[in-house]
This record gives C-alpha cells, structure tokens and sequence, in this order.
C-alpha cells in the first residue's frame, strides 16, 4: 500500500508539473501575442491572477501574499490579487464522502446521524459541512481537499526552483531574502493542512482562556474522535461576524463593547501567553448568539517574545502620539540582536511614514471612514518593514502577522466604532497590567 501510495503521488506530482506549465504556457503566449500585436500589458497581471486561480490552493494562497505584501512587489499586481479570493468551487459531496469515510476507517453513518452535502464554506485547501453527530450534537466537519498536501508539495517544489534560477540569473536578488520569504511561505502553508497542530491550537487557546478566568469569549470544542490529519469535527458556532453592525445589534446592546471586549481579549493573550489568532478576518471573529466572542479558525497561530510584544506596544503608542522617534525604539526593541543601530536616522526615515499616515486620517476624518484608502495604508505598513532592514534592524516574522491583524481590526473599529482610535485609544483595550 506504501508503494501503491508513493507511485500514486509520483504521478501526481509529474501530472501537477505538466498543468501548470500548461497553464502559465497558456497565459504567457497570450501575453506574447500581446505584445507583439504593441497591444497594452496593463492586462497582464489580471493573466497571472486569472493562472493562479486556475491552479488553485497553493497559487491562490501566493496571489493572497503578493496582495499582502506591496513593499516587495509592483502595485499593479498588488491591487490585482486582492481579487485572488480563497473561494473555489465546492467539491461534489461524493469525494467528501469518500475522503471521510477513508480517514475514520467506516461509512459515514457510523458516525454522523446527517450531513449537509451543501458546504458552509469551500477554500482552496478544505471545505467545511454541517453535520450531526450520532449523539445528537451539531458540529461543523472540515475536511481537506483529495490529494492537496502533495500539490502543495509539488507546487512549492515548482515555486522553489523558480525562485531559486531567478535568484541565479537576477543580480542582487539574493541579498532580497527572495529565498527566505520561498521558505516561510512553504512552512506556513504546510502547517495549514495539519488539522491535529490546529486541533492542538485550538485546545491551547481554550487552555488560556479557562486558566485567565476569561469568560467572555469560546473557542469550538473540538472532538478528537472524528478528527484526523485530514479532517477536523468541531462544535459548530451560530453567531455573525463582527463586520455586520446590523446583524450585531440583535445580540449587543453595546458593539463598541463587543468590539473593545474582542480587542482586550486579542491583545492579552499576546502580552500574557505570547499566542495570538494569527488570522482574525471577518469570517474568523464572531459574536455569538449568546453574546460572547467567538474565535474559530485557527491554522494560522503567531507567538511572540515578551520583548515583542513591548516593543509592538511602545511602536503602536509612537503612532498614536505622532512619535517618530517611539516607532524606532519600539523596533528597535523587537529585534533582540541589535546592536549599534541609528535610532536617529531610522526616526528620520519612519518620520516620511508618519507623515503619510497623518495624510492619510486627515481624509478619512474629513471625507468619513469610508474614505480611508485601504490599499495605501497597507502598503505603507509594509514599508515599515523594508525601512527596518535597511536600517539593519532584523524584524520578526511575527511582525508582519501582527501588523496584518492590526489592519483587521482598524476595519471592525471603523464599523463598529468609528469615534474610537485603535492606535490612540490603547487604554481602552489592552488590559493594564
């Protein structure tokens, strides 16, 4: 079976090659003809788009990190993959059958009184249904994609090499960390597919919140006997996300306390355990119909020195403040192998930052949140992060998680409570020590 196994993926790997030279050769003709027809190629990073979704999974998941990251790729491309959404279409509910009935080694019947074959939800790596188990309790079952850890294998082997020969053929590409950021993307994304580390986070954070007494927030029960590396049962939450003012008025009398409540319980986890949901978008980050927060979704988990996380604190309050020079310290403190670092000129240089980020709540105060230009603030976040390197300053990987989440919430703070300032108004949220 070993054998039958490993022949299977072979081929499989050898398949996933030819299709995806089939189609970034498809998409790369077309932009040859283009260009000699002297046609524009304003076109051409909507064709990379459109080959990544083509591919799915593990492409997706790059267009998703090249719209996350505009410091280290052209604008035009970074715009163009926030289309790159981690929607596909769902799997025929036949597979998912199969593929659960394979892990729990028995027909379904076994052990689920119903299952919708509708998905909830249906992502690039997994696709969620409700279910009911034979005891009667509803659940929600994630279950990964047919063969997705080895396309992901294959395709970041692909991603690899590629980098690796343009890295060869580009000069002073390997002084950009173009193979680093290969590496963390691959590590990332392969523990995604992992539902026992993610059932194990979960249970961590569970762990956390009983040990603090924090009773204002749950995480799914999860039931380890209907979950493998492969598929995870979990209790299923009814609530609606933090993004719908309306639908949250029907289960809080106060969202600006809802939201400050999510807040304080975010940020303690991360000052008192150095563990943060390391993924909080609207899907991830409900109020339930009993009132209380829910987190759910955790393939995506950041941790965190106590070095970190001061540091994160004195550079949010440098913001807050209008402190150039509190940001520096506030990254200087984050990386622990500093030495000798120009806190004047990394002020000097995160100075050009601050002015733009004044620019930038100058419109929104004026015109109203709905003005606030997304696009532009995320990128100059990520600056930050190229400004810290030049300046010789080694920022955690964490950073960058952190800073993504902190983009999350100013979205729930412009909904929710648009008077409230998630840099200045820290007092509000983070609990005092």
């Amino acid at each position: 079976m070993e054998l039958f196994n490993d022949i299977k993926n072979s081929l499989n790997g050898a398949l996933r090659v030819l299709d995806s030279g089939r189609v970034f050769s498809t998409k790369l003709s077309s932009i040859l003809l283009d260009m000699a027809l002297k046609k524009s190629q304003a076109d051409v990073p909507v064709k990379l788009r459109e080959a990544f979704e083509e591919l799915g999974a593990t492409y997706i998941k790059v267009g998703q990190f090249i719209a996350s990251a505009p410091s280290l790729f052209p604008k035009e491309y970074t715009i163009e993959m926030q289309k790159c959404l981690d929607s596909v279409r769902p799997l025929p509910f036949s597979l998912i059958k199969s593929a659960i009935e394979s892990e729990l080694k028995g027909p379904l019947t076994d052990y689920f009184m119903s299952i919708d074959e509708t998905p909830l939800a249906s992502a690039s790596i997994s696709q969620v249904h409700a279910a009911v188990t034979k005891s009667g309790l509803d659940v929600v079952v994630k279950v990964q994609r047919p063969d997705i850890e080895s396309t992901l294998k294959t395709d970041m082997g692909i991603i690899y090499f590629s980098s690796l020969l343009f890295s060869e053929l580009t000069t002073g590409i390997k002084t950009s960390g173009l193979l680093d950021i290969v590496k963390d993307f691959h590590d990332s994304i392969l523990l995604e597919v992992d539902f026992i580390q993610e059932a194990k986070n979960i249970e961590e954070f569970d762990e956390y919140l009983i040990k603090i007494g924090e009773t204002r927030a749950r995480v799914p029960r999860v039931y380890k006997e209907l979950s493998t590396k492969r598929i995870l049962t979990m209790e299923r939450f009814y609530g609606v996300p933090l993004t719908d003012l309306e639908a949250i008025k029907k289960y809080s009398k106060n969202p600006k306390k809802t939201l400050t409540d999510a807040l304080s319980i975010w940020f303690e986890s991360l000052g008192s355990a150095g563990l943060f949901h390391a993924d909080v978008h609207a899907g991830n980050l409900l109020l339930l119909n009993d009132g209380k927060i829910g987190f759910i979704d955790f393939g995506i988990v950041g941790r965190i020195s106590t070095e970190v996380w001061k540091g994160l604190m004195l550079f949010m309050q440098g913001i807050g403040i209008e402190s150039a020079q509190a940001m520096a310290k506030g990254l200087v403190l984050m990386d622990s192998t500093a030495k000798g670092i120009d806190e004047v000129r990394l002020a000097k240089d995160l100075e050009r930052v601050l002015n733009e980020l004044r620019e930038i709540s100058l419109i929104a105060e004026s015109v109203g949140p709905e003005a606030l230009d997304e696009g532009r603030l995320n990128r100059l976040m990520f600056d930050i992060s190229d400004i810290s390197k030049r300046n010789g300053l080694k920022i955690p990987r964490e950073f960058g998680l952190l800073i993504k989440q902190m983009l999350y919430f100013d979205r729930y703070v412009k909904i929710l409570a648009p008077e409230m300032d998630l840099m200045k108004d820290q007092q509000l949220y983070i609990p005092k020590k």
